[in-house]
Formats: structure tokens, sequence, C-alpha cells
């Protein structure tokens, strides 16, 4: 079967888009929503600013096209956490692919906190129900596992938001975290330290004796 290759067009306008998504993290994540603008995010992006116009009508669409990114990062982790595997390989398969994520994009993951503790304003009503959305099917995914008695009875949305929390700490509050291990900063040993820790903690807490 031939191989299926993609217009030229729609490759440049991937790059493009990646190219500006790159940039507006960056700048974002220094100066915040209020203090950029987009002739600096063209600047940073290498693009015209004309380009930059071309794929996003203004900053706040460039702005909100980082959390969608982000959410799009988080779910792929998520996708580990399947009924057809048991809880204990989905658990430590979320958690590590969670702390690689952040520690890949520390800037992304920031803005985003960031932008939460600044009141969630440019979090569009839709993230939030895709949010809701894809908790609810893996909180199923817990539930069946209880049912089963594969794990202990736990509030499933209680222990998503511990672990999100957990994953998330490392790369948002690295400064905290480095002091709390006596080291100036955080290296991929740490955060696989991080992940073995964090999921042997919760196993002992939810698989039963035996």
């Amino acid at each position: 079967m031939p191989r299926e290759h993609k217009d030229p067009d729609e490759k440049i306008r991937e790059r493009n888009i990646r190219l500006i998504i790159k940039a507006g993290i960056e700048i974002f994540s220094r100066k915040g929503y209020d203090g950029t603008r987009i002739a600096e995010i063209a600047e940073a992006s290498g693009l015209p600013k004309a380009n930059v116009y071309y794929y996003f009508s203004s900053k706040e669409q460039i702005y909100t096209a980082i959390i969608e990114h982000l959410l799009e990062g988080w779910d792929n982790a998520l996708k580990y956490i399947t009924a057809d595997r048991e809880p204990a390989e989905a658990f430590r398969l979320y958690i590590r692919a969670k702390l690689d994520y952040t520690r890949k994009n520390v800037a992304e993951s920031r803005l985003f906190a960031s932008e939460i503790i600044q009141g969630a304003r440019f979090l569009k009503k839709k993230d939030r129900q895709h949010v809701r959305d894809v908790t609810d099917r893996h909180v199923a995914v817990v539930e069946a596992w209880i049912a089963e008695g594969k794990i202990l009875p736990v509030d499933p949305r209680h222990l998503f938001i511990m672990l999100w929390a957990s994953t998330q700490f490392y790369a948002d509050f690295e400064p905290i975290a480095a002091d709390g291990l006596k080291k100036p900063r955080l290296k991929v040993e740490d955060y696989e330290m991080a992940a073995k820790t964090i999921a042997e903690t919760v196993l002992r807490g939810v698989l039963p004796q035996g």
C-alpha cells in the first residue's frame, strides 16, 4: 500500500503553528498574558507578525491553544488507565508518563498553574467540560477495579486529584522540590525516583494485602 504524504502546505502550516505555540509558551511564561505582545511571539518564533495573525487572530487564541496542547499531553498520560490493565501496571505507567511530560514541558506546565492561580480566566468552558469528561471515564475504570476487588475502596476523584498534584509539583514548584531534596536543581533521576516513590506509596494504600 503506498504511503500517504501530507500536502506541503499542510506541513508548513503544522510547522508554523508549532513554532508559534513554542514561542508563546516561552513568552507567556516569562511575562504573563497581559505583558505579552504578538510582536514578541512573532520575533521569538522567527515568523513575520502577519504570519502569526494568519494562524491566530489574537494573543488570546494563542494562549488558549497552549492550554489545549497541555490538556492533550495530560490525556496522553491517562491512556494507561484502562480496564484491560492491572491497576498496579496502570498506575505506574500513568505516574511515570505524567512526570515525564511535566519534566519535558516545564514552562507549559507552569504557565497552566499560573493561569489557574489567577482564576482560570482563559480556561474555556469546553476545556473544563473536557476535563470533567476525561475524569469521568477514568473514574469509571477505578470504580470497576474496586467492584472486582482489584483495589480497595477509595474515592476515585480524590485519588486522581492527589495523583495530579503529586506529579505536577516537581515541575511547577521545582525550587521548593530541589530544596527538599538538598539539590541545586532537579535532574532526570530525581523524576525517576519520584515516579517510583509516588507509585509505591499509592499502590501500598490501594492494593489488597497479599
